[in-house]
């Protein structure tokens, strides 16, 4: 069968939606050959299969993807999640400093809301870098509280000995 990029990505999320019940090998099976099926000539099949790797706890394999799929391009979204992603697995490799190179640097979207800073924190608690790993977590929730946010800013600054970033006062 021949997909339209609509078809294929019906199947990609049919195959997600799927996740629980598959097994590990059959589980990469099924999405190499969604794989292979892909007519859209960027990175998203990479991704996908990065993805999948990743998930079923294959994350040599899956860095591997991540790097195909940056060099091939990818929507804003799936740029994000990857960062995301990729920042994740390196991290459970042990490459802590690619981790948080590709976390720091990790673009904003709304398809992974704070997500990046909340990996980078695991990233930097896992390399060592406790204290600003816990500053890191408390500043990617700041905004997200309905006040007290010049507290946790000088709260968070103080775990490092940095200045803390100039905001507006709040209640």
């Amino acid at each position: 069968m021949t997909y339209t990029v609509d078809q294929w990505e019906q199947s990609v999320r049919d195959l997600w939606d799927r996740f629980d019940s598959l097994e590990r090998e059959e589980g990469v099976s099924a999405m190499q050959d969604l794989v292979e099926k892909c007519p859209a000539p960027d990175g998203r099949a990479a991704f996908e299969v990065a993805g999948m790797y990743d998930s079923m706890g294959f994350e040599a394999e899956a860095g591997a993807e991540y790097e195909r799929a940056l060099s091939l391009g990818l929507d804003d979204a799936r740029h994000a999640q990857l960062a995301v992603q990729y920042g994740s697995t390196l991290r459970n490799l042990g490459r802590f400093d690619e981790a948080i190179a590709i976390l720091r640097n990790a673009p904003t979207h709304e398809a992974t809301g704070n997500a990046p800073r909340i990996v980078l924190a695991l990233a930097l608690h896992s390399a060592g870098r406790k204290d600003e790993a816990l500053r890191v977590a408390i500043e990617s929730q700041i905004d997200t509280l309905p006040r007290y946010h010049r507290s946790m800013r000088n709260y968070a600054a103080a775990l490092t000995d940095s200045p803390a970033p100039h905001s507006q006062p709040q209640l």
